[in-house]
């Protein structure tokens, strides 16, 4: 699945994407990671309603309230018998760190600007330009049977958000933001996916979250006036979209990344759209229709004929 392609600039070497020494998974227990991840990520949209704070305010909290355990998680690697040598704060990495911030920022100028069903939508097409660009940055062939399960989970996301789906002249900015958003996250991935091949996911998460938590103090600090939440709910959202969605939702996804191809795992994008909706309606009462159900039906079974094969 994996062909050899000549460096990039965000493709700096070849090595096995589960990093040099890195001990290898069963295909099944990555999938389980990125199902994980999907289920932390698809409910990051409940805890901003409710974090009390701005949305540059809230995204910077995300990152920046997970970097404690990601230093820890970073350390544990570090101290790992037959762990590799440090590679260091590596381009892709660093790169991973301003594509995330990137992705950020437009996506909450998106939920502003636009409907919150405009927004999901463009934001899950991140696995469009992973497809586009996997084997020009990263060296990765995209099957037909990815393609085939590409336009499945497009299909299904479409109607996953259901007839509130709407485009009209006073929300363009704010669908552009959304298409910039799924951009900025679909080279995130492959940047991700490149920083695998010589470093651990701990590693990789903590230093990348440095490098966002820096970009989004800054934008946050001169489009935002408010830091602290109005009381402890608020504070407890801020944390637990720290923990869960960010240290938990990407670290798995960093972990999965390293053992499967990113134009496969970039289609965890449409998991997260179907456990929002999810989520919606356990928590806000949000009707989910019959043709939404049909939606994430046709997810589920674009995942499964992506799925990776034997050889």
């Amino acid at each position: 699945m994996v062909q050899p392609a000549s460096p990039s600039p965000m493709s700096p070497g070849h090595a096995d994407a589960g990093g040099v020494g890195a001990v290898r998974v069963a295909p099944a227990i990555a999938f389980t990671a990125l199902v994980a991840a999907a289920f932390a990520m698809g409910i990051s949209p409940a805890f901003v309603r409710l974090a009390e704070v701005g949305p540059f305010t809230s995204a910077f909290y995300r990152v920046f309230l997970a970097l404690p355990i990601l230093w820890a998680w970073a350390r544990a690697e570090a101290g790992r018998e037959g762990a590799t040598a440090d590679p260091g704060w590596t381009r892709p990495i660093l790169i991973a760190g301003l594509l995330f911030a990137g992705d950020l920022f437009f996506w909450h100028l998106a939920v502003l600007w636009t409907t919150m069903a405009n927004a999901t939508l463009l934001a899950t097409m991140a696995p469009v330009w992973v497809a586009l660009f996997s084997g020009l940055f990263i060296g990765e062939r995209v099957t037909r049977t990815m393609v085939a399960g590409l336009g499945l989970c497009v299909a299904g996301g479409a109607l996953l958000v259901g007839t509130s789906l709407g485009f009209a002249p006073e929300r363009l900015a704010g669908d552009l933001a959304g298409i910039a958003t799924s951009f900025f996250f679909g080279l995130y991935f492959l940047a991700v996916r490149t920083a695998r091949r010589t470093a651990a996911p701990g590693v990789i998460l903590f230093r990348s979250s440095v490098v966002t938590a820096v970009v989004l103090a800054l934008v946050a600090g001169l489009l935002e006036n408010r830091w602290l939440p109005l009381g402890l709910s608020g504070v407890a959202a801020c944390i637990a979209m720290s923990w869960i969605s960010h240290a938990g939702g990407q670290g798995l996804l960093a972990f999965a990344l390293g053992h499967l191809s990113a134009a496969f795992s970039s289609l965890v994008i449409f998991l997260e759209a179907l456990f929002a909706a999810l989520f919606g309606w356990l928590l806000f009462h949000e009707a989910l229709t019959p043709l939404q159900l049909g939606g994430a039906a046709a997810i589920l079974v674009g995942i499964w004929v992506a799925r990776p094969r034997a050889g």
